[in-house]
């Protein structure tokens, strides 16, 4: 029985013809244009990393300021 994987599928979709050369074994003739597609996807994976962990970063310190603001509040009233 043959797996058909995902990935596959969405080749074929996008472009029957290199799905086909990919399937037997041909090599693209575009490696550069490859490589420097592959490093951009690696440079914006980066920089949404990088977005994330400033957001939960932010998020962080924006609820330590609530909790010591409440503390405050409730020191000042007692």
């Amino acid at each position: 029985m043959r797996i058909i994987r995902s990935s596959d599928i969405g080749n074929y979709l996008y472009c029957r013809r290199a799905w086909w050369y990919k399937k037997n074994g041909a090599v693209s003739q575009n490696q550069a244009e490859l490589s420097a597609g592959t490093e951009l996807h690696k440079k914006h994976g980066r920089q949404v990393l990088a977005s994330l962990i400033t957001r939960t970063v932010g998020l962080i310190l924006f609820l330590a300021a609530v909790l010591l603001l409440v503390a405050y509040c409730t020191l000042q009233v007692v």
